[in-house]
Formats: C-alpha cells, structure tokens, sequence
C-alpha cells in the first residue's frame, strides 16, 4: 500500500468532539474556502454553498436542534447547502424561466457537488493538523433548521462539520474489512451475516476499551437494533422540506 502525507491523514482518521477555545484563523478559513471553491463540479453548474456559522444566537440555535454539546461550541461551524437558487437567479434575471432547476435530476447534481466539496474541505482540514466532525445531525429537525438558518427556496442544508483544535484523541473505529465492501465488476449476493463474527468481535472490544460503563453492542446488533427499526422520526419530514423548498417537485 502506498502512503503519503494525504493518504496517511485519510486512513487514520478519527472524529474529533472536543476542541480547544480557539477559532480558525483568518489564513486557515481563506484556505477552506479557497478549497471549497476549487471542488469539481457537476456540468459546471457549481451548486453548492458553504456557510461559516459564527453568530452565537444560531450556533445555540443549531445545537438545540442537533442535541450534541459540541456542535458550535468550541471551533468553527460550517453547514454545507445545496444551492440551485442562485442558478435560479441567473436564468431569471437574463429572462429565462426556471427551466430543469426544480426536478430531482438537477437536484441529485447539486447534492453532489455539495458532498463532494464537503469531502475536499475535510481532506483539508486535516491536512493542516486540525480536527473534524461531521454533522449529519443538522437535518435531526430539518424544518426548524430551515428556519434557523433562514435560506431561500431551491436551497438545502445537506451536512455540517464542526472543525477546531483536537482536544483530544479517539480511538481509530474499526470498519468493514474490504472483503465486504469492495468488489470487482459485479456486486456478490452471497451475503452472510456469519461470515461478520470475527468483526463483531473486533467492533465490541473497540466499545469495551473504549467507555466500560456503556452498553457494548457489536456490529451487527446495532444494525438490527433501534437505529434501523420501524419507527417514525423527523427525518421522515425530509422530503416535506424538499418540496418546501421547491426542489424535487417532479417526486410529488
């Protein structure tokens, strides 16, 4: 296996929940930006849009809602927004009509770039020796999170990320191994969930070294535990908020 500084930085990641008192500097935010902006793009269109989070009333506001401490506490919050408003914006402004911007094709382009241009600032982020969080738990209330951070139709606020100075160092979470995940022309339905002992194991000694007071749950359980039941949450209000937002029409 090749390793490098990049690659190293990428293999040993590890999600940090704990910074320091310190927010980025004016040179490490320019660079984030600067590599968000540089992201490729599908068909050019560049729809995505990166918000620096820094008033103290939505950062509370944002945590409320996402129900984790260190989201916009210590560091700095970013919400990564799938943007085909200002796309939008163009065309009507040069007396074209909103052609495609509203189905879920066009959409889908979007929510790319905006992953995509999450992905490269992470990579970044790290590469500069600082730490990273990312936070899925934005879309926890998604309609109230719309309203928190107060964005305009064909807008969608897909991931955030907590970034700082590491206050601490967590273990490495063992993933699937590549046997499982990785496949070569065709994708194998000779599935069998035997076959996950020895990782259940590994996932269990990781939670037991990890925090002993804690219920242990190897892989396994917690794929058939509450996470994935039959149940109905917020996040189910998704696709309410995509139409609110009058993206993904054509699935109505």
């Amino acid at each position: 296996m090749i390793h490098n500084s990049t690659i190293n930085h990428q293999i040993n990641h590890r999600s940090i929940r704990k910074f320091k008192d310190k927010t980025l500097s004016a040179e490490q935010l320019n660079t984030l930006y600067t590599v968000f902006q540089h992201t490729a793009t599908s068909m050019f269109m560049q729809n995505a849009t990166m918000l620096h989070i820094t008033d103290e009333g939505k950062r509370a506001k944002i945590r409320e809602l996402c129900g984790q401490k260190y989201v916009g506490a210590e560091g700095d919050l970013f919400i990564f927004v799938v943007d085909l408003y200002r796309n939008q914006q163009i065309r009507r402004q040069l007396g074209k009509d909103d052609g495609r911007v509203h189905t879920t094709d066009i959409f889908f382009q979007g929510l790319d770039d905006t992953l995509l241009a999450w992905q490269n600032v992470a990579n970044a982020v790290e590469s500069m020796d600082l730490g990273y969080v990312p936070l899925g738990t934005i879309n926890d209330h998604p309609l109230k999170m719309l309203e928190v951070l107060d964005l305009p139709k064909l807008t969608f606020p897909a991931l955030g990320m907590q970034v700082g100075i590491p206050d601490q160092e967590p273990q490495l979470k063992p993933r699937l191994p590549l046997e499982f995940t990785t496949f070569e022309n065709e994708y194998p339905r000779d599935f069998k969930v035997g076959d996950l002992k020895e990782y259940d194991q590994v996932v269990t000694t990781y939670y037991d070294l990890r925090d002993a007071n804690r219920r242990i749950d190897s892989f396994t359980k917690q794929i058939t535990g509450d996470k994935l039941n039959d149940k109905r949450i917020n996040r189910d209000k998704l696709p309410e908020l995509l139409h609110k937002q009058e993206l993904c029409l054509d699935w109505k």
